[in-house]
């Protein structure tokens, strides 16, 4: 990079005030307040450009960074992906496949992921990057830095003149010769030549050098602008795709969390209680002696029904209901009794 040193106006203001006091010129460019506001505006874009470009490859430099670790998470993911979606086709389990179905749903999510990361850091690469890579070697910052390294060149050819200009004035007090004078009024117009060269070279210098970091600072705020927005667009896709993938994997997670709806066939399928384990269900049920036979059989609730004696029960749909039925006496009369959920009829 090249760099420049220009010189304090200060101390050299100072110094040429002297000067121009000792050969009567008050209006010297380096006493002139005009000269000497535009050496320090140029002073000033100097630095701002300077610590402009440094930002702006410090910006680079770090989204570069980042391209790189996030390629490295974008493989990883993959993997990840590819992993889940293999053991969701392979589906090994013997008992169900809900965790089959949950890890293909993760795997397919998580590939969208990372395509939208893929999308973010090309982003990063082409609206961020490379623009401000552009702007840190491009020719208008260059341009504009040549123009002020040949300003303070000539600023300091101005000065030497200056310092001549002085010790001719000195040799002609001091002297009563006159061939002194003509070397004097010859150091004195190429001052004035420096002069006038050295302030117009000055204003292309700074207008160059302000239009730089006015495109410095308007160019690196829209790319900072570009990346967060890419960052914004990606953390909002990943978010949509996640509140999908969460509602796929707790709607498998409740079908195997959830009680299973007992049915009729199950029960069917055990073989009834024996007539001792009924008769202590039925404990308060007094039977005597004259009973000749005893059935049972199961059934379930296919409506709800609203018990409204003690001859009936309280039922809701499902529930399996265990009947009773007796013969009793010589007339076979018969009469029968139920038990649901540890409750049973009166006969």
């Amino acid at each position: 990079m090249n760099c420049i040193t220009l010189y304090q106006s200060t101390p050299l203001q100072g110094v040429f005030k002297q000067f121009g006091a000792a050969y009567g010129n008050s209006d010297n460019a380096f006493t002139d307040e005009s000269e000497v506001n535009l050496h320090q505006r140029l002073e000033k874009l100097f630095l701002s450009t300077r610590a402009a470009k440094h930002f702006q490859r410090d910006i680079v430099r770090g989204v570069e960074g980042y391209i790189v670790t996030g390629s490295k998470q974008v493989d990883i993911g993959n993997k990840l992906s590819d992993d889940s979606q293999k053991y969701g086709t392979g589906n090994t389990c013997t008992s169900g496949n809900t965790l089959s179905k949950a890890a293909t749903y993760y795997g397919k999510a998580r590939s969208l992921m990372e395509k939208e990361r893929g999308n973010m850091l090309k982003a990063f690469g082409t609206q961020v990057a490379e623009p401000l890579r552009a702007m840190v070697t491009g020719a208008p910052l260059e341009d504009a830095r040549h123009l002020a390294q040949r300003y303070d060149r000539m600023r300091q050819e101005a000065e030497a003149q200056a310092v001549e200009v002085s010790r001719r004035q000195n040799r002609v007090r001091e002297s009563a010769a006159n061939g002194e004078m003509p070397k004097l009024e010859a150091a004195e117009y190429k001052l004035e030549e420096l002069k006038s060269s050295m302030v117009g070279l000055g204003k292309e210098a700074v207008a160059a050098m302000a239009a730089v970091e006015a495109q410095q600072q308007r160019l690196t705020l829209q790319r900072l602008i570009a990346m967060v927005e890419a960052e914004r667009a990606y953390h909002q896709k990943v978010l949509d795709i996640l509140d999908h993938l969460e509602q796929e994997m707790v709607s498998e997670r409740q079908k195997i969390e959830a009680p299973p709806t007992p049915s009729a066939e199950n029960y069917m399928t055990q073989p009834p209680p024996s007539y001792d384990e009924v008769n202590g269900m039925f404990a308060s049920s007094s039977v005597d002696d004259s009973v000749t036979s005893v059935d049972f059989f199961l059934g379930e609730a296919l409506d709800s029904f609203k018990a409204e004696n003690e001859s009936e029960l309280d039922l809701s749909v499902g529930d399996i209901v265990i009947v009773r039925k007796m013969l009793m006496g010589r007339n076979r009369m018969a009469w029968k009794s139920m038990l649901c959920q540890g409750k049973s009829t009166t006969p």
